[in-house]
């Protein structure tokens, strides 16, 4: 099973322990952002998944988001799944510029 098979089979597992699936997945949820502990970030919160996705991707250091993890209705999400919740059609937010260079070279 590849890497990015193994990221959509633990997202659409975490969706679906919440009665959603990947393509039902509630960006506009709030969500927490709970940086890593070596991280100068603290707690964050969100009015909604959305914006807690695109803060990580665009703008939280790439050593700072290593550990980091957003709740999403319950559901804890790691930096891969961020990532594909991120990347994902769904996603409802314009996404930055950086971001779409970085995920072409990625």
């Amino acid at each position: 099973m590849s890497h990015d098979a193994k990221v959509d089979t633990r997202v659409r597992e975490q969706a679906s322990s919440q009665t959603q699936d990947l393509t039902g997945f509630d960006y506009n949820a709030p969500a927490e952002l709970f940086p890593s502990r070596r991280s100068r970030f603290r707690y964050m919160r969100f009015d909604t998944a959305a914006e807690g996705l695109r803060f990580v991707i665009e703008e939280l250091p790439a050593p700072a988001a290593l550990g980091a993890y957003l709740v999403i209705d319950e559901a804890r999400f790691g930096l891969e799944e961020m990532r594909y919740l991120y990347e994902n059609a769904g996603y409802p937010l314009t996404r930055g510029m950086a971001a779409s260079q970085s995920r072409r070279q990625g």
